[in-house]
């Protein structure tokens, strides 16, 4: 697997990752990098970063980690715990790394922190892998 080619696949391929403004930075085995710079226009009535900035930010690292394996997958189930906010005008980086992987089934464990290296959030991601290759 060409992993240069498959972060830019997923980066040209996602569009409503591109409309959140979300990159990824790195796929490897098992494991992806992504960005994201928390904008006024997602904040929520308390002033904060909408929960689901941090969540689509989460699922979309943990579901480039999973493309890793060379075929396209769907989330089964996923949490999200919240530990602390972010500020509007952060970034914040994700790392999914690969906790399971089987011939049906993949689990990846999220960590999400600031530039600061603050942790705000965790979250773990079940995916069913499809019997689809992805062509790059």
């Amino acid at each position: 697997m060409d992993f240069e080619k498959l972060t830019a696949f997923r980066n040209r391929e996602n569009l409503f990752g591109q409309k959140m403004g979300i990159t990824v930075a790195e796929i490897g085995p098992g494991y992806a990098r992504a960005i994201k710079t928390f904008q006024p226009d997602e904040r929520n009535p308390a002033g904060l970063p909408h929960g689901g900035v941090y969540f689509t930010l989460a699922d979309t690292v943990s579901a480039s980690a999973a493309a890793s394996s060379g075929y396209h997958t769907v989330t089964v189930s996923s949490s999200y715990n919240f530990l602390r906010s972010a500020k509007i005008g952060d970034t914040v980086t994700a790392e999914a790394r690969q906790v399971h992987t089987g011939k049906s089934i993949s689990v990846y464990d999220v960590r999400l922190s600031t530039q600061e290296g603050i942790l705000v959030g965790t979250a773990c991601f079940t995916f069913y892998v499809l019997d689809r290759k992805i062509e790059l």
